[in-house]
């Protein structure tokens, strides 16, 4: 019976010619590994189980090798991996995470050697993504990175592997003329790459499109990014008074969200963008292209903070630093970013030290007036509100304003059309030009001229 199930276990183990092995099924059971360097940090043990509990994946145990760098073959030790063998035996587990990307030699090692499927972080992102992905366009950045991360990950060995124009290929003298399978399903797995690429290509070029329409707006454009799970949505909701979608789960949001939302009785475009997290996999970070070009496009960056954490520090750095790598470069010109220091009803001491912004808590609705404040501060400088007429046949050049919430005709006579609304000091110089006369101010954007 022990014989056939390891059989079996190996069969399985050569399935992975086309990525059949390298993914999440169902409510697998599975042992954490990863290494530390003797400090007694778990944070990041802690957000590798809420990963696996995002991908479906039970977690069984957690183990954990002291030690300054991975082993070259096995990533930890010889007898660490006898110990995770005998582990997974006893607990039954289906497969074995761990905490780092492997190389493709690691995995193939340790596969051989516990019998079990390895899977590695950037898998389990790569799944979580590819269970998650909603629209069109991040499906297809998902399946290309998975494509990617797979190509040199195809193993060579087991039976499932070595046909050749379908015969065996057992020996001295038995292969026979053509491609071998591994090799035909590499050329598979490139021609579906070479696809997924020119669909992107269009892809981009509409997305291009939507924000150039959107860019002729003098709607300010508003961008919220963070660490993953650090409450993006829950703001946004309440910001915007919106219904996205939240959920106490890592990567709950995977695609763009753009909601309008009044800020000071104005019109601004929020957009809820993909949750950053610490060792981004670089094959996904062509899926963040939507959330990159909301970040690099933006009036200005809502930085959510969740200072509940113990690791919010470095949750913070995470963020800047993908920013810095992944959308600014140093011609880049970058919008002034506002740090909203949320879940601040969880910690007992009040707001940490060390960081400017603002202190909420958007479950609970704390503060979220002076976080508008701020935004307003930012995004409507040196606006000012005007009452004035408009030349009737003029009327058209109003629309931008009127169409952002900032202006609205209250009143038509002969004379003109009278206006209420809040203009900048440069507005305000253009609709004197087109035939404004300024009835009322509560102080003039004339001033200073």
């Amino acid at each position: 019976m022990n014989e056939a199930k390891d059989s079996r276990r190996y069969e399985l183990l050569t399935e992975d010619r086309l990525g059949t092995r390298a993914r999440v099924y169902g409510r697998e059971r599975a042992i954490l590994v990863g290494i530390a360097d003797g400090s007694s940090d778990e944070e990041p043990f802690r957000e590798l189980e809420s990963l696996a509990d995002t991908a479906g994946i039970v977690t069984l145990a957690t183990v954990v090798q002291n030690r300054t760098r991975p082993d070259p073959a096995t990533f930890v030790g010889r007898g660490k991996v006898d110990e995770i063998r005998a582990a997974a035996g006893e607990l039954e587990a289906d497969a074995i995470v761990f905490n780092d990307e492997l190389s493709p030699a690691q995995a193939r090692n340790l596969e051989e050697r516990i019998g079990r499927k390895v899977i590695d972080r950037t898998q389990l992102i790569l799944d979580i993504f590819a269970q998650r992905a909603a629209t069109k366009e991040a499906r297809l950045q998902v399946e290309l990175a998975q494509l990617r991360y797979l190509l040199p990950r195809l193993r060579g060995w087991g039976a499932a592997l070595t046909r050749a124009g379908g015969r065996a290929v057992g020996g001295v003298g038995t292969r026979g003329p053509g491609e071998t399978q591994l090799e035909l399903d590499r050329h598979k797995i490139n021609r579906r790459v070479h696809v997924l690429e020119k669909r992107l290509v269009k892809a981009t070029e509409e997305r291009s499109v939507r924000r150039k329409r959107r860019m002729k707006s003098d709607v300010p454009r508003i961008a919220l990014v963070g660490y993953t799970n650090s409450g993006k949505s829950t703001v946004l909701n309440q910001l915007c008074d919106a219904a996205a979608f939240v959920e106490d789960k890592l990567f709950a949001t995977l695609d763009t969200v753009v909601r309008r939302g009044e800020i000071d009785g104005r019109i601004a475009l929020f957009t809820d963008t993909v949750g950053f997290i610490r060792d981004l996999p670089h094959h996904l970070v062509p899926a963040f292209a939507a959330t990159l070009e909301a970040a690099q496009h933006a009036d200005l960056l809502i930085h959510v903070v969740d200072v509940a954490k113990p690791s919010w520090e470095a949750d913070h750095r995470t963020v800047m630093e993908i920013l810095e790598e992944e959308v600014f470069h140093e011609e880049t010109e970058r919008p002034e970013a506002l740090n909203v220091l949320n879940k601040i009803d969880l910690r007992p001491n009040g707001p940490p030290e060390g960081i400017d912004g603002v202190a909420i808590s958007a479950l609970a609705g704390t503060h979220l007036e002076d976080l508008k404040e701020r935004i307003a501060s930012i995004v409507f400088p040196e606006e000012r509100d005007v009452v004035f007429t408009f030349p009737l046949p003029e009327l058209h050049k109003l629309s931008a304003l009127t169409a952002s919430g900032r202006a609205r005709i209250v009143q038509y006579t002969a004379g003109g059309a009278r206006v209420e609304a809040s203009v900048s000091k440069e507005e305000w110089e253009f609709l004197e030009r087109e035939g404004a006369s300024l009835i009322a101010s509560g102080a003039s954007p004339a001033e200073g001229r």
